[in-house]
This record gives structure tokens, C-alpha cells and sequence, in this order.
């Protein structure tokens, strides 16, 4: 893969799947790499831990940033105990797992940071193709945030979106020619319920990751058996 030498890039970093395989993706990428991880006020901040330990596995720095205000301005089953998940997409409407303005809030900090470190290329792992209905995971929204923050602080970020077009099957794949297969199916913790590894199963997010799991690996079973 080609480096962009002398450069250095910041993950916006959950401790799950896709930013981990796009922490991955990066170290591939950049000469230098960085992780911001937000608390929002998440019912499983196991994921804060998770992400910490893998920031140290992958020998990159790590910073913490508390959002919390976030979970006091609307209501979402990710953040209020009293909030039943929805495990579907309702018609005509966003699931309640949705936290309106998260993405819009977590890049606009990272951006505000990386500008205090020296760094222009920021990381994050949203996906228009297995985006469940979220407004700010789209491709359009990324790239009007872009220019918003390079004209709120006069500065050229570049938002680099590395799973924007692919789907959990692909990305999957991705992790596995970044040789961390294994490390992300059991080392993160992508699970609604708090679950790490395979997760719980039966939330909306765990069955999109298993569904692409499965899906590859029947590909590259496939593949080897030619």
C-alpha cells in the first residue's frame, strides 16, 4: 500500500470493528498515527477500555475525551437504560440507536485536536453502504463537514473514510490483508450489548458483523478450495 511519507494521521477510534480495521488501515498509510476516543455517555463504556488496550497493542498514542453532554440532548436507546433497542430500521424513520449529532460532534473535536498536534488527515470509519439508516454516516455529510472545518479554522484537513464504500464482508477482508483478522473479531467490541468479540448475537450491530463474517469467509473457503 502506498505511505504518504512525512504525513500523520488521527483515528477516530471506538475499540470497534470498522475503526479498528481503519486504525490498521492508517498505520498502513501514514508515517505517524494517533487515536481520539470519545465517552458520549455510552450504557457500555467497556468499548473506552477496549480501545485503549488496542491503542497500546498497535503502539499508537492514545487520548481520551469526554462528551457526555451529548447524551442530554436527545433521547437514544444507546445512551438511556429506559430505551428498549430497536432491532430493526422502522419504516420511514432512523432506529433508536441513532444519536443525533454524534458523528458531527466526535469530528469537529478530533479536528480542534489534531490541529493542536500538528495533524491534517483525519480517519473515521462511517459507511454509506452499511450506514443502518444514520444521516451523519453518509459520504455527502463527510464531505460538507470537510469544508466546514477547513473554513472554520482556516486549515486543509483531509477526512479520509476508508470503509465508506464497502460493505462488512469487505471490510472484513480489509482486516485480513492488514493481518489483524483475528485481533479485530476478538479484540473489539462493536456489540450494543456490551459484548466483546462476537457480541451478544442478536442486536442490530452484531448481526451485521457476524452476517459479513460469515459471508467472507465462505468467500475465502471458496477461493482455497480452487
Amino acid at each position: 500500500m502506498d505511505t504518504i511519507y512525512g504525513k500523520e494521521a488521527l483515528v477516530v477510534f471506538s475499540g470497534g470493528q470498522d475503526s479498528t480495521t481503519c486504525l490498521y488501515w492508517a498505520l498502513s498509510h501514514f508515517s505517524k498515527v494517533h487515536t481520539v476516543t470519545f465517552g458520549y455517555g455510552q450504557k457500555h463504556s467497556k468499548e473506552i477500555e477496549c480501545a485503549k488496550k488496542i491503542a497500546e497493542k498497535a503502539g499508537v498514542s492514545f487520548r481520551y475525551m469526554d462528551m457526555s453532554f451529548i447524551a442530554s440532548l436527545g433521547r437514544n436507546s444507546l445512551t438511556d437504560t429506559s430505551i428498549k433497542m430497536d432491532e430493526a430500521v422502522p419504516d420511514g424513520s432512523f432506529p433508536n440507536t441513532f444519536v443525533p449529532g454524534r458523528n458531527l460532534f466526535f469530528l469537529s473535536a478530533a479536528a480542534v485536536y489534531a490541529r493542536e498536534i500538528g495533524v491534517s488527515h483525519l480517519v473515521t470509519g462511517v459507511s454509506q453502504t452499511d450506514f443502518s439508516g444514520y444521516p451523519d454516516c453518509r459520504d455527502q455529510f463527510i464531505k460538507s463537514l470537510n469544508v466546514t472545518l477547513n473554513l472554520a479554522m482556516e486549515s486543509q484537513f483531509v477526512i479520509h473514510t476508508p470503509l465508506m464504500w464497502i460493505d462488512k464482508a469487505q471490510t472484513w477482508e480489509l482486516a485480513d490483508s492488514l493481518g489483524v483478522l483475528e485481533l479485530v473479531r476478538t479484540e473489539t467490541l462493536t456489540c450494543y450489548n456490551g459484548i466483546q468479540g462476537d457480541g451478544c448475537g442478536h442486536c442490530p450491530a452484531c448481526r451485521l458483523r457476524m452476517e459479513g463474517l460469515q459471508k467472507y469467509l465462505s468467500k475465502r473457503q471458496s477461493r482455497c478450495s480452487r
